[in-house]
């Protein structure tokens, strides 16, 4: 990669400028050969648990350009600075709802069964028709029939043949929390910060530090604004007409590509520049920060979350991965953020994990607490991105799909129809950015109920009923044609049957058991006719 940006910026200095004038020609072609390659692609997901307080997370807006003036009033507002390159889809829903009467997915659990059908889009087993039981099998320890997407798309993609997974607070999954499956029933472990980080240190190109210019590129430095004072002293030299149009001819060479951006190189100094060093990394994978690693500044701003965010932006940089799943832990306790009760019973706007009861008085001012961290994190992890230059002055968040998923949609109501997705990056130019688009033509997005029960920190909740979620109605799109899409971006195949398949070599059309919640009810065959009823992507998220 280093040798690259040598390319780029014609070796500073005069001794390369004399050297690199009299070869201009193979250079420049050597350089635009280079870049007819597209840059490397990479998935990057970050996901959260619990869902969010809908009313606050949405624009108002429901279609239609997305704008940082859109972004400012909800809980989103730290990402007001990339708009443009944000997408929103909206209108989704996911699969294996838990409801109390079993009307749109299975009885195991509302946790055990969201997650592990969220990226497998397969039914968990064993089975449980009672959606109150406490039986260990069915509510604690029930798993999907199938591997999730992260494997899937890996198989196809990673050299590994698996994806990258990050646990931002180090923490090993149990079935209530665990997103990723190797196989039908089996969890894939993934990495602290500090095992993540070492993975990376074999592509670190060993005695290239990262240069000046390149610094300086990364920094929006031009080009000729490097070689200008070289150039200058190369004119006064006394030369022959010929050795003068050949310096002509490079000087204008370097005003047409004076805006191109050299490629960040892959190493130690890029990590410190992000903030991924072997140290910052020990001090939040290692447990060096205590319980409330998430939320402690463990370098300037940083805190363990945004080291475990610039891990991922490095691996994105070294092309280590192109799957990188950050996970974010399922219960926890938000010390840092000034916050006394842990995530799960927070979300039910209760002092315990129950569904009714009264309400926790300061409940909903600590959920959009959460839910702006949640935000600035994902604001970070896409600035870290969209700050490692690629090329032609595009960079990897230009090249990357980067998606932060919620488990749910209101934490209360445990509904998975309006599904708070946010995706930044393009895909190389797959996706369409600075947009929202509603995807379920059936419906017009709302921002759901969130702020019906205990807004005033008082009452009673009920999370039996589902008040506080979105009307069942709306929004219903499903998740498994956005999983399409996503494939189709990064270069999956599929076999024959539109299924992603290794060795395939169709679109992906098809993804996962059903994309209908309700088949979901009873498990795997319980419901005859199950299958992918609206096969392909979302086309009106293409670009």
């Amino acid at each position: 990669m280093s040798k690259q940006v040598n390319r780029r910026i014609f070796l500073r200095g005069l001794g390369g400028a004399v050297l690199a004038a009299p070869f201009l020609s193979s250079v420049w072609e050597r350089t635009a050969k280079a870049d007819t390659t597209a840059p490397a692609k990479t998935f990057i997901v970050m996901f959260t648990h619990y869902g969010c307080i809908t009313n606050d997370w949405f624009p108002a807006k429901t279609q239609g350009e997305l704008t940082a003036d859109d972004l400012k009033p909800t809980s989103l507002a730290a990402l007001a600075p990339y708009a443009k390159k944000l997408l929103m889809p909206r209108g989704i829903r996911s699969m294996n709802e838990w409801t109390a009467n079993m009307s749109r997915g299975q009885g195991n659990d509302s946790h055990t069964q969201i997650v592990g059908s969220f990226f497998t889009c397969q039914p968990v087993t064993p089975n449980s028709n009672d959606p109150f039981s406490f039986e260990q099998a069915t509510k604690f320890n029930a798993k999907p029939v199938g591997p999730s997407l992260d494997h899937i798309m890996a198989q196809q993609l990673s050299p590994q043949g698996t994806p990258l997974l990050l646990n931002t607070a180090g923490q090993n999954d149990s079935a209530q929390s665990a997103i990723s499956y190797s196989a039908a029933e089996t969890i894939y472990r993934g990495l602290n910060a500090s095992q993540a980080f070492s993975s990376l240190t074999g592509l670190f190109q060993s005695g290239e530090p990262t240069s000046p210019d390149t610094y300086a590129t990364m920094r929006g430095k031009s080009v000729i604004d490097l070689v200008k004072d070289d150039l200058q002293t190369l004119e006064r030299f006394d030369m022959s007409s010929a050795d003068k149009q050949k310096l002509a001819a490079w000087k204008e060479l370097l005003h047409s590509t004076g805006n191109v951006i050299a490629t960040a190189q892959c190493n130690a100094e890029l990590g410190a520049m992000l903030g991924a060093t072997a140290a910052n990394a020990s001090k939040v994978g290692g447990g060096g920060l205590g319980s409330d690693a998430l939320t402690t500044k463990v370098s300037g701003d940083l805190d363990g979350a945004d080291i475990c965010s610039a891990i991922a932006a490095l691996a994105a940089a070294c092309n280590a991965n192109p799957i990188i799943f950050l996970k974010y832990p399922g219960n926890y306790l938000f010390r840092g953020l000034g916050i006394t009760m842990e995530s799960h019973s927070l979300s039910h706007r209760l002092d315990n994990a129950g569904m009714t009861g009264s309400c926790l008085p300061n409940a909903i001012e600590w959920l959009l607490k959460v839910d702006q961290y949640y935000a600035q994190k994902f604001a970070n992890l896409v600035g870290m991105l969209d700050g490692i230059p690629q090329g032609d002055g595009a960079t990897v968040l230009d090249s990357s799909v980067a998606v932060w998923f919620n488990e749910m949609s209101d934490g209360n109501a445990h509904n998975l129809n309006n599904a708070p997705i946010l995706q930044a990056g393009s895909g190389g130019g797959y996706f369409k950015t600075g947009q929202i688009i509603n995807v379920d033509p059936a419906s017009t997005p709302a921002p759901g109920s969130s702020r019906s029960q205990c807004a005033n920190g008082s009452g009673q909740v009920n999370g039996i009923n589902q008040g506080t979620g979105t009307d069942p109605k709306i929004a219903n799109a499903p998740i498994n044609k956005y999983f399409c899409n996503i494939m189709n971006a990064m270069g999956v195949k599929a076999g024959s049957d539109g299924f992603p398949a290794k060795g395939g070599s169709a679109e992906v059309t098809h993804f996962g058991y059903s994309d209908k919640t309700e088949e979901f009810i009873g498990g795997k065959g319980a419901v005859a006719g199950a299958k992918i009823h609206n096969p392909g992507g979302f086309t009106e998220l293409k670009a």
